[in-house]
């Protein structure tokens, strides 16, 4: 798939955080362990490069059943190793990276490209997420689905911060 040829989505928070708070839990192993992958996943770092070139290794793995199933139902398998590329690191306001998509049955891999921008507002920070759509809205749906999982994650670790 093209660059640019998908449209973007785009999901907004704001974290009672310093910002170096939230730039530590996108940024760091121990961070990014903590609240990545959607309820019922646990997410490994196996290797952070955090530069712009780096890359980030890490593997989501299924353990609450109901996510087994599905996985199991549209043919993947409880373990996923996903490799990301870092574009941009401008500490602590503008993370960008590009995931490979090569994890969906019966569809070519490609790249995705996700943009996280820090905001210092009243009280906290504001996180603006934005992601490129899958190669389909359903596939975009379920993704849509797991971030907003994730990004209630994050509020979660915040909060005990």
């Amino acid at each position: 798939m093209s660059p640019g040829a998908r449209r973007m989505v785009t999901l907004e928070r704001t974290f009672e955080a310093s910002i170096e708070e939230v730039w530590d839990l996108w940024t760091t192993k121990d961070g990014i362990e903590s609240w990545w992958g959607p309820e019922g996943f646990v997410v490994e770092v196996e290797k952070l490069d955090l530069r712009s070139g780096g890359e980030l290794l890490y593997t989501t793995t299924a353990v609450g059943s109901d996510q087994i199933e599905f996985l199991r139902n549209i043919g993947m398998p409880p373990v996923v190793a996903t490799r990301v590329r870092y574009t941009e690191v401008d500490p602590p306001r503008r993370l960008a990276y590009t995931t490979i998509a090569d994890f969906i049955p019966g569809v070519e891999p490609y790249d995705a490209a996700t943009f996280v921008d820090l905001h210092l507002v009243a009280g906290g920070v504001r996180m603006v997420l934005s992601q490129e759509a899958m190669h389909n809205e359903h596939w975009t749906q379920l993704a849509v689905m797991g971030w907003e999982s994730e990004l209630n994650k994050l509020a979660r670790v915040l909060g005990k911060a």
